[in-house]
């Protein structure tokens, strides 16, 4: 509805606060300006809450409702994931005669609002839409995301909640562990498939001990309360690397889970587009480097197992450089560089050991990268991964480096970049056809590229949650994929300097496909979703 006048002053009018709360408020706002008055009227305690929504709900001519626990009649998730929660904040709480009840934080979001009237709508419900407020929201989705702490005892003794903590994020399939002293306690949190959420929160008492118990299991320094990196090796199945920081609090942990002995997937199951051509061009090669290309956490070691897996054979000899060793190959040369040594330093070293392949786990830095060089100019091919956000600016950063135009156009062969994007849980997805909105996104990006992407008779999916995927409504990951292989062509404007921008068109003119255009594909065949592209993408 559209209101002649402000709601703190629609509120003042029916005598629910006075103008010095709303000049107060404001003030709040000026510190806070993602909150919204109401809100803020609720949080500084200026007014009974019950009263306050709701007036709000007589002068917004909604239906409200001061959301607690007591008043979810159903189980949340059977009808909307905890994604979708925490995206729209909408919590379903009721269903009667076909009717089913759902709290908004912000009613004027129409397009949060639809998404959710949809996806009920496709489950045979029709939304009856309230408004409440957002901390009550918040305080329901804490609620579900602590589910993890039913198997955490908080009250065990220190080595057996620590235990817990790890072996719970191990069962959930959790990539990391953050421990984190806040004001009055410390927060667990699990990264799983990408996204962070609550496990536990611990008594503050418990800090000094929680700390020293994860120092001794690291070998770590116990007095010492700067950085500092260890390992845990308690656990036969996994090498848990340990990274600690002081902040304000106390000192956050970071505990990333390495499976020792898991399975390396075939490229072509990482997401790689499904061409063996492509695949013996990219990385079937000599005197030359591959590049996997990406930021932090998204796939690139996998990646590189996966290609020297597939070159693998008892004819080569292949030496891997990493920090640490995430998984043991037979017939490989592994080496786990430590702080007394860098890549360039092992590389050197590698070099007099008749390599044909070398895997370098990062390119860190000029040394690293001449190093590298050399080696693909002296009869090797390597393979390696740098922090770029896409494969044709793997050619800005050696240049940046100090790596000359000539070497990168001699030497670099491919370059591959990638991003991980969550699969859509086959065990809970409801199938619908796409929108008018997602249809025009998809034609605006294939009229931008050249593709003419068929939506006939295509559905997608909208993502529920269930107990087989944490309530999220998204089971395991896929890579999109885009690749830059350096024909004459690019090297040609890699010698003469020309800029990325050139390089680039150039490249989509010979057949280079962004990462957007795979996501694209793979959202039409039902492996994910539009929505959680754009969350790794920002397309829309």
């Amino acid at each position: 509805m559209d209101r002649k006048q402000p709601l703190g002053i629609e509120l003042v009018k029916k005598g629910i606060v006075t103008e010095n709360n709303i000049q107060e408020a404001l003030d709040y706002q000026k510190e806070h300006p993602r909150k919204k008055i109401g809100d803020i009227i609720n949080i500084l305690g200026l007014c009974d809450p019950y009263t306050l929504i709701n007036a709000m709900g007589e002068i917004l001519e909604e239906k409200a409702i001061y959301l607690t626990d007591a008043d979810i009649k159903i189980n949340v998730t059977d009808f909307i994931s905890l994604d979708l929660i925490k995206k729209n904040k909408a919590v379903p709480f009721e269903i009667a005669a076909g009717k089913i009840k759902v709290c908004f934080a912000d009613t004027t979001n129409k397009r949060s609002i639809d998404v959710v009237r949809l996806l009920l709508l496709n489950k045979g419900l029709i939304m009856e839409k309230y408004i409440t407020f957002e901390s009550n929201i918040d305080k329901i989705i804490e609620t579900f995301e602590g589910n993890a702490s039913e198997k955490i005892n908080v009250d065990a003794d220190i080595s057996g909640l620590v235990d817990t903590i790890i072996k719970t994020a191990m069962e959930k399939r959790a990539s990391d562990i953050h421990i984190e002293p806040q004001e009055a306690s410390v927060r667990i949190r699990y990264r799983i498939d990408g996204q962070l959420i609550n496990a536990v929160e611990i008594n503050k008492d418990k800090q000094a001990q929680l700390i020293g118990r994860l120092k001794a299991i690291s070998n770590m320094h116990q007095e010492k309360q700067e950085s500092q990196d260890g390992r845990i090796l308690n656990y036969p199945e996994y090498n848990i690397r340990v990274s600690s920081q002081k902040n304000i609090y106390g000192e956050k942990f970071v505990l990333r889970l390495l499976k020792k002995n898991a399975n390396i997937k075939q490229i072509f199951d990482l997401g790689f587009p499904q061409d063996e051509e492509l695949v013996k061009n990219s990385f079937n090669k000599r005197n030359s480097i591959t590049v996997i290309a990406a930021p932090t956490g998204e796939g690139k070691t996998t990646t590189l197992y996966s290609i020297i897996d597939y070159l693998n054979n008892p004819h080569i000899n292949i030496t891997t450089i990493e920090d640490p060793v995430e998984i043991r190959i037979d017939g490989l040369n592994q080496i786990e560089i430590d702080a007394k040594e860098t890549f360039s330093d092992s590389l050197r070293t590698v070099l007099r050991q008749d390599p044909d392949i070398i895997l370098v786990g990062e390119i860190r830095d000029k040394e690293t990268a001449e190093i590298a060089m050399q080696a693909g100019q002296t009869g090797h091919y390597v393979l390696s991964t740098i922090h770029t956000i896409d494969s044709i600016e793997v050619i800005t950063r050696l240049r940046k480096m100090g790596i000359s135009n000539y070497d990168i156009a001699s030497i670099l062969a491919t370059s591959v970049s990638q991003r991980l994007v969550r699969r859509i849980c086959p065990h809970c997805s409801v199938e619908r056809d796409f929108n008018e909105k997602e249809i025009e996104v998809i034609n605006k990006i294939g009229e931008k590229y050249g593709i003419k992407f068929d939506l006939a008779n295509k559905k997608t999916y909208t993502a529920v949650g269930c107990k087989f995927c944490n309530q999220s409504g998204y089971l395991d990951r896929i890579g999109i994929f885009e690749v830059l292989n350096v024909t004459d062509e690019i090297k040609d404007l890699i010698s003469r300097d020309e800029s990325s921008m050139e390089i680039r068109k150039a490249a989509l003119k010979l057949g280079y496909k962004p990462l957007i255009v795979d996501g694209i594909y793979k959202v039409l065949n039902g492996v994910t979703t539009l929505d959680e592209l754009n969350n790794k993408l920002i397309i829309y």
